[in-house]
């Protein structure tokens, strides 16, 4: 089987990583195309340029190309709906449609939808001007959940210390700070608790568990700076104990694939449940509609089984048939090297060596942001640029394998925290 996978990031390099191993591309002869694919893909996937915004490009390559699934990595394009246009081809296709996907594309759908299905979240308001959402604050208090409807790479969060900041903060969104993700804003209540994510995999009535993480979203040492896409992460999130996960899959998971369903929008695909434990249990914080990034890299890590088996089961309504993924014991950890001034303004064109002596050492980097020069030189080309992964029987070996191998790369425009995993470390291992 050909199989066509979209993306260019850290996360579709663990994809592309882990398809390339699965038997219809290992044993069977299939081959794996990767658009556009980063220069690490290279090493599983056949890279071919093609641009997710054109669904009749797309459509035409897979045709041409007699692609049997087709796994669309990022978020945007399913909010545009390419797996719509590509099913209406007969394209089998992993990632939900563009009305599922609002699960991520629109805040204010995922809230009116926990409503509607008494799923335990954060009481919030939606607000499409500035005055009424200056106006809304009064009901709550402080600190202040701000965040943009739309999608806004992972940065349309804002947690306001006060009425203050938080009225600044409403003036940047609807200011254009976020572009068209602000023109409406969504208005939380804080929840207090530790965070952790949960991923699922469903066909639009089957569903089943596909690992938990946590990761570090802060750009400084001590979970301290502005927000990223995320610095770090590690796997599984111990702190979701058996108990926990079933509260989840319970409460959160099963209710929100049969709403969707019932609805008319089933979803198929993986769901990504950003969750806050409180002293009342999980309460959702936001769904995504993909793999997380960079907890998709310790996931890929973790799992045991024929991704591609899995994948395509979603994609073809038969998930119920497939036996329950099975993750390795081991902790998995990476750690982000980004490069300076991620993530206001980072520097691109710095110089990357050393990878190969780091994956000697047990580790595997994923490429997140990377190109190749005329030259064949490997540099920096975008603001989180490698993944560096490894394992361990604890969290505490994981990170040690895992700092271990960022030390053998040579990336002097680069920085990365150097405490991934503190959290779960402090805790204390057996």
């Amino acid at each position: 089987m050909n199989i066509l996978l979209l993306g260019s990031g850290g996360r579709e390099h663990a994809l592309a990583w882990k398809l390339a191993q699965s038997r219809a591309i290992a044993k069977e002869g299939g081959t794996l195309f990767a658009a556009p694919g980063n220069p690490g893909m290279a090493d599983h996937a056949e890279l071919v340029a093609l641009d997710a915004t054109d669904h009749g490009q797309v459509a035409s390559f897979c045709n041409e190309k007699s692609i049997g699934l087709v796994v669309i990595g990022p978020e945007a394009p399913l909010v545009d709906g390419l797996a719509d246009s590509l099913r209406s081809e007969g394209v089998a296709v992993f990632g939900p449609s563009k009305a599922a996907a609002q699960l991520e594309g629109s805040k204010g759908f995922t809230k009116d939808l926990c409503e509607r299905a008494n799923i335990p979240t954060a009481g919030y308001i939606r607000t499409t001007s500035l005055d009424d959402a200056v106006h809304a604050l009064e009901r709550f208090k402080a600190p202040y959940v701000l965040k943009a409807d739309g999608l806004a790479a992972g940065k349309g969060v804002v947690i306001a210390a006060d009425r203050a900041e938080a009225e600044a903060a409403l003036d940047d969104m609807f200011g254009g700070r976020f572009g068209a993700a602000g023109a409406e804003v969504v208005i939380e209540e804080f929840m207090e608790g530790e965070e952790a994510s949960f991923f699922a995999l469903t066909d639009g009535a089957s569903v089943m568990a596909f690992g938990s993480a946590q990761d570090h979203k802060r750009v400084g040492e001590g979970d301290t700076g502005p927000n990223t896409g995320g610095m770090g992460a590690y796997s599984p999130a111990k702190i979701l104990t058996p108990e926990l996960r079933a509260q989840v899959m319970q409460r959160i998971i099963a209710p929100t694939v049969k709403t969707l369903a019932d609805e008319g929008m089933p979803y198929s695909g993986v769901l990504y449940a950003g969750l806050m434990l409180t002293e009342d249990g999980p309460k959702l914080i936001e769904y995504n509609c993909r793999f997380g990034d960079p907890e998709c890299q310790v996931l890929m890590m973790r799992f045991e089984g024929d991704l591609a088996d899995y994948l395509l089961a979603c994609a073809e309504s038969r998930l119920g048939a497939m036996e329950q993924a099975k993750f390795a014991k081991d902790v998995a950890l990476t750690v982000v090297m980004a490069a300076k001034g991620y993530p206001d303004s980072p520097e691109k064109g710095g110089l990357i060596q050393g990878i190969g002596e780091s994956e000697r050492n047990g580790a595997k980097v994923f490429h997140a942001g990377t190109k190749r020069t005329e030259n064949g030189d490997l540099v920096a080309n975008g603001g989180r640029v490698l993944n560096v992964t490894s394992k361990g029987h604890n969290t505490a070996t994981a990170q040690l394998n895992a700092y271990t191998a960022v030390e053998s790369i040579d990336f002097p425009s680069g920085f990365y925290r150097r405490d991934i995993g503190w959290r779960e470390i402090a805790r204390g291992e057996k």
